[in-house]
């Protein structure tokens, strides 16, 4: 891997952890400052693996050269800058600074410590999605560009937003704690939906380079075994999300072909599915049915089960599936929730039915500019012989295209539709 390609992947992997640590060192009112660091130590990543190559293990380089940064500061700032409130008799004195950095560096204790950060992220005087905003781009490693993206805004209004969020955090007096917190069911549902738009954007991406990303799904599953190593947020809500990123987890070895092109869900081979991944997605759907909530976490998660439970596409139980969209329009209605249940209406009952189900979705004009609304139009019509119909809706899919895999598979689908020019 080149020195670029590595530091690229390594800060999306690891910022999040560095900037934590940090904070913990610096408090929470210096952010700007760990964010700093954290950006020197890649700066001097790039610098040293250009002459001497990326080292063996890039991740424990990364740790050591921002943990000598942080003494650095520390000691360079002692008299100049207050830090974190805790720990500021300790960081202030020669004698107990470099035992303290090692301790809050420590493995164990820097999960503990990124937790902390994503609930302190979901500060209640933020609006909710300003919350996702900020621990995507501090905690997940999203650049501002792609923090922009998730939520279709311009990136220069998403700098202005981030900046205020961070002030804000910044009036903290320390991370948030969530030994005995009495708000930590009101922040958990911001840190859960963070952790569902990171798997995502790494399962339905845009990325130039590949239409799966699995460094982002990885990452997904790590920070959410973060939320059930810690009992105070393993909770239902947080079991359900698990099966539900461990089912979807399990399908991607299917979901690219050799050539890297994309493949649909029912065009998958399910043999190339991982096993033991659909198997901690059932026990996570099981431990998940130890509250009295359902949440559309349960209900994805359901759905998911669903597709694992198939051993082949024709075994589907799409019935079952359709009910279960029903409840989650009744839940959290949206319209690409009903896009979701009309296509799976046309597996159950035929693509006519299908078709009828997309027009009778209500703000339709929200999914003019979602390009799985034009292929799943397409689909349709092609598999009712309205090849004229089916190339128009496919192309309209193609301008909205993201990435330039999807560009391949709806070329391909026009194509497909070149070979006659029939209507029903």
């Amino acid at each position: 891997m080149e020195p670029d390609e590595a530091a690229e992947h390594l800060f999306r992997r690891e910022s999040g952890r560095l900037v934590a640590v940090l904070t913990r060192l610096f408090g929470i009112h210096n952010l700007a400052l760990a964010e700093d660091v954290v950006q020197d130590a890649f700066c001097r990543a790039l610098e040293t693996w250009k002459f001497h190559g990326v080292p063996k293990n890039p991740s424990a380089w990364l740790m050591t050269t921002a943990k000598h940064r942080a003494l650095d500061v520390l000691r360079r700032e002692a008299t100049a800058r207050r830090f974190a409130p805790d720990l500021r008799p300790f960081l202030e004195s020669e004698w107990t600074v470099t035992q303290v950095v090692e301790e809050v560096f420590d493995a164990g204790g820097i999960t503990d410590i990124q937790l902390r950060m994503m609930f302190s992220c979901a500060h209640p005087q933020l609006p909710e999605e300003t919350r996702l905003a900020l621990i995507l781009h501090l905690v997940c490693g999203f650049g501002m560009d792609e923090t922009a993206a998730a939520f279709l805004k311009n990136t220069a209004a998403m700098q202005k937003r981030l900046r205020r969020a961070k002030t804000t955090l910044a009036q903290s007096k320390e991370l948030f704690d969530l030994s005995g917190a009495h708000d930590v069911a009101a922040r958990l549902p911001a840190v859960t939906r963070a952790v569902y738009l990171l798997f995502n954007e790494g399962y339905h991406g845009a990325s130039a380079e590949s239409p799966v990303r699995v460094e982002l799904c990885a990452e997904a599953l790590r920070l959410v075994s973060l939320l059930l190593a810690n009992p105070v947020t393993s909770t239902p809500t947080s079991h359900a999300l698990a099966a539900l990123l461990h089912f979807l987890a399990a399908r991607l070895p299917g979901r690219v072909d050799a050539a890297g092109d994309l493949v649909l869900l029912v065009d998958q081979n399910r043999s190339h599915w991982d096993a033991a991944l659909i198997a901690e997605g059932w026990r996570q759907l099981e431990l998940s049915a130890g509250g009295t909530e359902v949440t559309p976490y349960h209900i994805e998660a359901a759905i998911a089960s669903v597709h694992a439970a198939a051993r082949r596409t024709e075994e589907t139980n799409w019935g079952a599936i359709v009910s279960l969209y029903d409840t989650l329009m009744r839940i959290q209605p949206s319209p690409v929730v009903a896009l979701n249940r009309a296509v799976a209406v046309a597996q159950h009952e035929g693509p006519a039915r299908g078709l009828e189900e997309i027009e009778r979705i209500d703000d339709r004009r929200r999914l003019s500019r979602y390009p799985f609304y034009y292929s799943a139009r397409g689909e349709f019509e092609y598999r009712l012989g309205r090849l004229r119909d089916a190339r128009r809706d496919f192309e309209g899919a193609l301008t909205l295209a993201r990435s330039p895999a999807e560009r391949r598979f709806l070329e391909g689908r026009i194509q497909d539709c070149h070979g006659s020019t029939r209507t029903a």
